[in-house]
């Protein structure tokens, strides 16, 4: 264990890059608290379901996805919460929306789905799949907003790649 502890402090910030995951990049991503954090009241009966998809792009952050979807800023984004991938803002970085902020419903057009919960992942999903860190910080954003609004995990629609 010495030895392990004299070998990381000898890297510091230089974390070995053959590795798919860098415990201090990661400790240096906002905690999932912060981004569940929101300006309006969370009801614990608000949310009941989650849904999962992927961007389409290969990369960027919330002002990237809304410049491709052609909108005005990036309030206008149809998701509640964007993990990114490293390609546009940090690997694993989760930036909730303001649709989030307010607590304000997705645009969906399948009946019942006013409280459902979205979560956009940079990424096509094809070419692009998620990194290590976004699926590490996935799960924690899953387990965290599951457990404060009581969502059970067959309300939780994954894509087959982050399974």
């Amino acid at each position: 264990m010495t030895a392990g502890a004299v070998v990381l402090m000898a890297l510091g910030s230089n974390p070995p890059s053959a590795g798919p995951f860098c415990l201090a990049t990661y400790y240096k991503l906002d905690s999932v608290d912060h981004a569940l954090h929101s300006d309006q009241p969370q009801a614990a009966n608000r949310w009941n379901a989650i849904e999962i998809f992927f961007s389409g792009t290969r990369g960027g952050n919330a002002d990237r996805l809304a410049e491709v979807n052609k909108l005005n800023s990036a309030a206008e984004l149809n998701c509640h919460f964007i993990i990114c991938n490293g390609v546009g803002a940090r690997d694993g970085e989760i930036e909730s929306t303001q649709r989030w902020q307010t607590q304000r419903s997705a645009r969906l057009e399948a009946p019942g789905t006013d409280r459902t919960i979205r979560v956009c992942l940079i990424g096509n999903g094809t070419s692009a799949v998620p990194t290590e860190y976004q699926l590490g910080r996935l799960r924690i954003l899953l387990e965290s907003l599951c457990r404060r609004f009581s969502i059970p995990n067959d309300a939780v629609r994954i894509p087959r790649e982050c399974e």
